[in-house]
């Protein structure tokens, strides 16, 4: 079964940025998947592989807001950093994912930023 090269690509651009990016409980990973339509983004730790805050564009404050995708995942980024205050969480370390840090996945950086997470 042959894939798409393009999926292919960022998987393997994926895989070279998590042998150097990993989380821990006081600094988490914060993890960008972005589909065609929307965009998660979640604060991991990978020493126990758990999820300590999630945040995406279908959330009904997120959607409420309106706007752009590029908007939205900004929102996206204020969302999650404010669930992170809540869990106590100051620091993160940002995986893009195999994307490019350009558009969408750079709003959800700017808007976390804003929110109050440092990396």
């Amino acid at each position: 079964m042959a894939q798409d090269p393009k999926v292919l690509r960022r998987q393997k651009l994926r895989w070279r940025i998590r042998a150097k990016v990993s989380g821990t409980a006081q600094k988490p990973r914060l993890s960008v998947f972005r589909s065609n339509s929307d965009i998660y983004a979640q604060l991991i730790d990978d020493a126990t592989g758990t999820t300590l805050a999630a945040a995406n564009s279908r959330q009904k404050d997120v959607v409420a807001v309106g706007g752009t995708k590029v908007e939205k995942s900004f929102n996206v980024g204020k969302s999650l950093a404010q669930k992170a205050a809540a869990a106590g969480i100051t620091t993160c370390v940002f995986d893009r994912g195999g994307y490019l840090y350009h558009g969408r996945v750079k709003s959800v950086a700017d808007g976390a930023r804003e929110g109050g997470l440092n990396f």
